[in-house]
Parts: C-alpha cells; structure tokens; sequence
C-alpha cells in the first residue's frame, strides 16, 4: 500500500485542497515505468500485466509543483495544469509569511545538523584517551603517587589501572610487574598534551613502556 501524504500541508493550505497532480494518458503510455521509479512520493502504480503501464494511485501524494515525471516521460503521456493554479492559491492564501516561518525553520535545522555534525568530526579527530602498558619494578619508586601528581592539576584522569604482581612480597622485593592504566580527559578535549608527561615519568622511573595505544 502506498504511504498516504494527502492529510498534510503545503504551506498551510490543505493538500487536497490544491488540484496539482498528474493525469496519464493510456493511449500514449508505453509501459517505460520511469515515472514510477523516479517519483519518491508513490504516486504511480504499474499494471501488473505487461506492458506495466502506469497508473495514478495517490494523486495528492504529488508534491505541489512538482513536474519530474512529466518531463522524463518519453512519450508525453503524463500532464499537469498549468502553473497558474499554484500561483493564485499563493496570492489568495498569503502563503510567504508561513514560507518565510518555514524558512527560517528549515535555516536553523541545517545550522544545528551542521553543528552536530562539525562537534562529531572534531570528536573523532580528537584523542580523549590513551592506553599504557608498563613493566618494571614498582616496589620502591611510589609510581602510583608520582601518577597521581604528574596529572592532578591537568583535565585528565588516571582510570582502569591494574597492576599484576608475581607475589605481594615480591613486590617489595623489587620483583618485575606489569601495569596498564588508561590517561582519559575529564572534558572529552585532546589528552596529547599530557602524554608526554606520562612518558617522561615513565623514563625517569626506569621503567618499560611496552605499549601505548588509543
């Protein structure tokens, strides 16, 4: 079934209310189905006998002015009234103070998707989070504390820190282990900037980065 479009507006004057539709002739339609494939408001329907001629299923689907079929019709099978009827329900109606509402409307939809759309792109652009994955000694180097303080006047966090220790006296007995933890923005901006200062502790504490990773 088609989708039914005749219950709305055109500028706030009723749909079925404005006699802008196509009418077909059947003598000259040949079945071609390009009116049917090129209209995205289902209008047309086509025969299911061959040749699949086309017929007009739901006139008031038509879009007010709107003329495409007729044009790509090969044969001239498909006609409109003439454009005059549109521009007098335009003077009787006083349709330009909705259209410019309309307008306006339509301006700031596009201007608010764009936004969104530019805010995305930046997003994805920017690197809000790193992965560390570290080896070493940590018993005696307090490098959960020099973390601490390398970031806490900065707009990031330490978050998802895990440290894998063979033993806990081997912790304190300067037994290798392995951390990961993750530098994450607390205000979704760039953290690439603070990266280095995470790499720099990490050095200066002699221990191995293994990986680093978004």
């Amino acid at each position: 079934m088609a989708k039914d479009l005749s219950n709305q507006l055109w500028h706030g004057i009723p749909r079925k209310e404005i006699p802008w539709y196509p009418e077909i002739s059947a003598d000259k339609c040949i079945g071609c189905e390009l009116c049917f494939l090129s209209c995205g408001r289902e209008v047309f329907n086509l025969a299911e006998d061959k040749p699949h001629k086309a017929t007009v299923e739901s006139p008031f689907n038509c879009m007010v002015g709107c003329s495409t079929c007729s044009t790509v019709c090969p044969t001239e099978a498909i006609t409109f009234p003439g454009r005059d009827i549109i521009w007098k329900l335009e003077r009787q109606h006083k349709i330009f103070k909705i259209v410019h509402e309309e307008a306006a409307a339509k301006k700031e939809k596009i201007k608010q998707r764009d936004l969104k759309e530019a805010a995305e792109k930046q997003l994805a652009e920017t690197t809000t989070k790193m992965r560390f994955e570290v080896a070493g000694v940590f018993g005696d180097k307090r490098f959960l504390k020099k973390l601490e303080e390398a970031v806490q006047n900065d707009p990031v966090d330490i978050v998802n820190l895990e440290l894998k220790v063979p033993t806990v006296k081997g912790l304190s007995e300067k037994t290798p282990a392995y951390m990961k933890f993750e530098l994450t923005s607390t205000e979704m901006e760039e953290v690439k900037i603070y990266v280095e200062k995470i790499r720099s502790l990490i050095n200066e504490n002699e221990l191995i980065l293994i990986n680093e990773s978004k």
